[in-house]
């Protein structure tokens, strides 16, 4: 794998984000051309075509907003026990003050940036942006969906 840090942190899977979404792309142009061009007899079957292409978009859709809900989550659960552990505190009144993108940027900061970012953060009010371009050492995450 890369090394990650600021300028490389983005996870594109190119099987997914481009030939996946290319492909649906194509087929709804496809089936909505060829609908506007047919007849009253193979306009239904077009129609139908691209109403199921539709729903099964939405369903991987779907299918990615769960994987990506779950992900969330843990994240949360990952930043609650480190901050636990390094401050023997809980972290739930901390969480409360920082927005989800703070918090999920804050996961990148090394042990020993992590208090003095979140205690910046909720001074400052930093952005999910600002905070990781704050990081000197940063904490790859290699596992993200």
């Amino acid at each position: 794998m890369k090394n990650q840090d600021y300028k490389h942190h983005k996870f594109y899977y190119w099987p997914h984000h481009v030939i996946f979404y290319g492909c649906i792309l194509i087929l709804n142009v496809l089936c909505f051309y060829a609908l506007s061009k047919t007849g009253n007899n193979t306009s239904q079957h077009y129609f139908d075509l691209a109403i199921i292409n539709l729903l099964c978009f939405l369903a991987l859709m779907l299918r990615q907003h769960y994987a990506l809900g779950n992900q969330n989550r843990i994240i949360r659960l990952e930043m609650r026990l480190r901050y636990y552990v390094l401050t023997q505190k809980r972290f739930e009144v901390i969480e409360e003050k920082l927005s989800r993108g703070q918090i999920f940027a804050l996961r990148f900061a090394s042990d020993e940036e992590l208090i003095i970012l979140i205690d910046r953060c909720l001074q400052e009010n930093l952005s999910p942006d600002a905070i990781k371009s704050s990081i000197k050492n940063w904490q790859a995450d290699h596992m993200r969906v």
